[in-house]
Order: structure tokens, then sequence, then C-alpha cells
């Protein structure tokens, strides 16, 4: 498997206010350390299932990150605050998950193992 190249898109960047840099700083070294991590999962890895269920456990977390960014946006509104950083976060979780599933072949194997979980869970919940 190829390694991969993240970035943080530029629209998202855009959007937030321009006299805070520090988020934009966050949001690349963010992007890094989970590219370096990704790359040594696919360098360790025996094959490329293997990369693809541990890249698959990766995106699970950032779902449930882009969740609890999501969840967080009508709170701080209903508290009168911005949500801007909230909504860059999440959005930027959504992205990194394009972009994985984007990159050369790993979608295909990242779709195949999420069936597989699917099967697997079928069978656990039949057998209860």
């Amino acid at each position: 498997m190829d390694e991969l190249s993240l970035g943080v898109p530029e629209p998202i960047l855009e959007r937030l206010p321009p006299e805070d840099e520090t988020v934009a700083a966050d949001m690349r070294e963010a992007i890094a350390g989970w590219e370096q991590r990704l790359n040594d999962v696919i360098d360790e890895a025996d094959d490329d299932r293997e990369a693809a269920t541990q890249i698959l456990e990766a995106i699970d977390r950032f779902e449930e990150r882009y969740q609890t960014y999501d969840e967080l946006v009508p709170e701080l509104r209903a508290w009168g605050q911005s949500p801007i950083y909230a909504l860059a976060w999440r959005t930027l979780y959504a992205d990194v998950i394009a972009q994985l599933y984007d990159h050369d072949d790993l979608g295909e194997h990242l779709e195949r193992e999420r069936n597989a979980r699917l099967v697997q869970d079928g069978i656990r919940l039949r057998d209860l």
C-alpha cells in the first residue's frame, strides 16, 4: 500500500478568524501527526488487510470526534457562543476521512474491512 499524504483543506483555513493563527497551526500539526502514525501503520503491517483494519479503527475514532464536535455546535449556539472552531474541527475530521477513502486503493480495502465487520457483527447478533 502506498504512503498516505494528508492535508488541511484551504477552505477550512479560510473560514477561521484571520487574527487567530494558532488554530490553523494546530490543525496542520494534528494532520502531520495523524499522517505519520497512519504511515507507520502501513509500514508495519504484514499486508494491506491488516493496514486497512488498523486504519479503519482510526477512522472510527475520527468519526467519534466528528460526532462530538457536531453535538457541540448547537450547544455553543444556545449559549450565544460562536461555533466556528467546532465547525472547523468537525469539517476537518470529515475531510480526513474522505481523504483516506480517496487514497489509491485504500478505499476498497476499507470498504471490504467494514463489510467484514458487519458480517461478523451480524453473526454475533444472530447467535445471541
